[in-house]
């Protein structure tokens, strides 16, 4: 198949899984060709399979904000016509899908019937698309798609409580690269985080708002009331300095390092015995299943699509979101035993394993394929 890939080229969660599966549908022998404003972040393009299109937008002064999802439509008809795609797959509905469907249209006139598939990732849906603004734009979108997936049964099911969506949506979830994931602990590198011994706790996100990265630090601080540790706090946005400063009002500044935005994110990982994962909403969690590819147990919030990863009790724990008390118990129960972080280390590991690329991946070539044969059957 040639297949067309449309996401943001950034650390966010929907451009990571977006470069991972265009990266292993090349690997399988499909060409894929990317369409954004930048290289996305993880892409490397070392593969005779992998092609990158970038969408240049030009700014006139008539244009307050440059017209991105015009452009995006433009380059998306030209790709399609010239490289002759089977199938485009959008990820984050807004304005990735409204863009497909206008290029679709566009490439009806040359002839050319290109299926699209909408792929929704969580804040496309639960805070980008509850803005009046822009509901009737996004429910048009994801009826018009020619196929509708979502990372998690909890997203399926707020699309179709928040919109009027008629067409089909069916779960695919979120998927890790367990090849990539299963390093080897670095002891050299544990030894400069943790040098006496200290048990090492972590967090990584892009620090906005509802990510209660501020819960990370006070269930921190509980921690270290009971047991030795440091924390690790992965990623930049606009809740960190917030973050650093509650840091020194506790008191625990000194056991926090603030690694900021990092590429190889499993070595860090790999040395790291618990993650922390307060947030206010998450579709899936794909940071959660990074660390336990990495055999690292997962505190977190009950919300959204999270207990769809993380087993409570098993590979972690569950609690209600804002429970910092709960979290740091949670976590020193863990912790204080190292018989039992161990237990919960191989369940955390056992757990990946269900969401591996090698599992999901066939589920994805094969909705592109029925998409494709509805696409003929209907034309």
């Amino acid at each position: 198949m040639k297949i067309g890939i449309v996401c943001y080229p950034t650390f966010g969660g929907s451009g990571v899984v977006a470069t991972e599966l265009g990266k292993a549908l090349a690997d399988r022998g499909h060409q894929v060709h990317f369409v954004t404003y930048n290289q996305p972040a993880r892409l490397d393009l070392f593969s005779e399979n992998l092609f990158y299109h970038e969408v240049s937008v030009s700014n006139y002064p008539l244009f307050d904000f440059p017209p991105y999802e015009l452009a995006l439509a433009s380059r998306l008809v030209d790709v399609v016509r010239f490289e002759k795609l089977d199938v485009l797959h959008v990820h984050y509905a807004i304005p990735h899908a409204s863009a497909a469907f206008m290029a679709k249209q566009i490439l009806a006139t040359y002839g050319i019937d290109i299926p699209f598939v909408t792929t929704l990732h969580g804040t496309d849906i639960t805070l980008v698309g509850k803005d009046r603004t822009y509901n009737p734009v996004v429910t048009f979108s994801i009826n018009k798609s020619d196929g509708v997936t979502a990372v998690s049964e909890h997203l399926r099911k707020d699309t179709y409580d928040f919109f009027d969506i008629q067409n089909e949506i069916k779960v695919i979830p979120n998927f890790i690269d367990l090849n990539r994931f299963s390093l080897k602990p670095k002891d050299h590198f544990r030894k400069a985080i943790a040098p006496n011994g200290e048990k090492i706790l972590v967090h990584t996100s892009n620090f906005r708002k509802v990510k209660r990265t501020e819960d990370v630090v006070k269930i921190f601080a509980e921690v270290v009331k009971e047991v030795p540790a440091r924390l690790l706090m992965v990623g930049d946005g606009g809740e960190r300095s917030g973050c650093e400063q509650l840091a020194r009002d506790l008191g625990v500044a000194d056991q926090i390092r603030f690694l900021g935005k990092q590429d190889a994110i499993e070595e860090i990982l790999s040395v790291s015995d618990l993650f922390l994962m307060p947030s206010q909403s998450e579709s899936f969690g794909l940071a959660a299943l990074e660390a336990m590819a990495c055999k690292v147990p997962v505190i977190s919030s009950n919300t959204g699509g999270l207990p769809e990863l993380n087993v409570d009790g098993e590979t972690g724990f569950l609690k209600d979101v804002g429970d910092v008390k709960g979290m740091a118990e949670a976590a020193i129960h863990i912790l204080q035993d190292d018989d039992r972080l161990n237990t919960f280390k191989e369940n955390a590991l056992a757990r990946a394993k269900v969401f591996d690329l090698q599992n999901i991946l066939p589920e994805y070539e094969n909705y592109y394929m029925q998409v494709i044969e509805r696409s003929k059957a209907g034309k």
